[in-house]
């Protein structure tokens, strides 16, 4: 499950204080002068705040690459084999269906971004998965994971109930892939 910037902050904060109190407890000499506690203190959450932006921009919590791209290889593979060797399933029908439901503006700017569909999605604790760094940046290969397996588990018991959260997902990793970050998405009732 990736990390909220919620639970970031604790950990990033947590981390700083403790910092703060080592670096006090082992410089005794700033135990007397409150300035410099206090700029030792506003030091440390510096170089704490700045470690803890460098891990999560580097997507410590991503899926890995290689494994992304097995799986997008993988799709693909299946993609390109013609229709009499391979009947689509239901799910992947609910997924065509979902994109096919967006808005025409989206499907252009989903043109080139692969969406997988995978069962690893309860190592991830996850529904979905957007990788890349959004339409505005565009640095990345953008790739979007539908995660069959979860979805099914969850909702499989109820196809109307199935079908409506596979284009939810769709929808909600569409979204990171424009700009939103979990917050935004949530508030847009994805």
């Amino acid at each position: 499950m990736k990390l909220t910037q919620a639970s970031a902050r604790r950990g990033t904060l947590r981390a700083a204080v403790l910092a703060a109190l080592a670096t006090a407890v082992l410089d005794p000499f700033s135990w007397g002068r409150l300035e410099g506690v206090a700029t030792a203190l506003a030091a440390v959450v510096a170089i704490v705040l700045v470690a803890a932006w460098g891990v999560i921009a580097l997507g410590a919590n991503e899926m890995p690459e290689e494994e992304f791209r097995q799986l997008a290889a993988r799709s693909e593979e299946l993609a390109a084999m013609p229709s009499a060797e391979r009947e689509s399933s239901e799910f992947e029908d609910h997924v065509r269906a979902a994109i096919d439901g967006l808005p025409e503006d989206l499907r252009e700017v989903l043109a080139e971004v692969p969406i997988v569909i995978s069962n690893r999605g309860h190592e991830f604790r996850a529904y979905g998965h957007y990788i890349g760094d959004t339409v505005a940046r565009d640095h990345f290969h953008d790739q979007i994971v539908i995660y069959q397996d979860t979805l099914e588990r969850d909702f499989g018991h109820d196809p109307g109930l199935l079908r409506d959260q596979v284009a939810r997902t769709v929808r909600h990793e569409v979204a990171h892939h424009l700009g939103w970050d979990e917050a935004g998405v949530r508030g847009l009732g994805l």
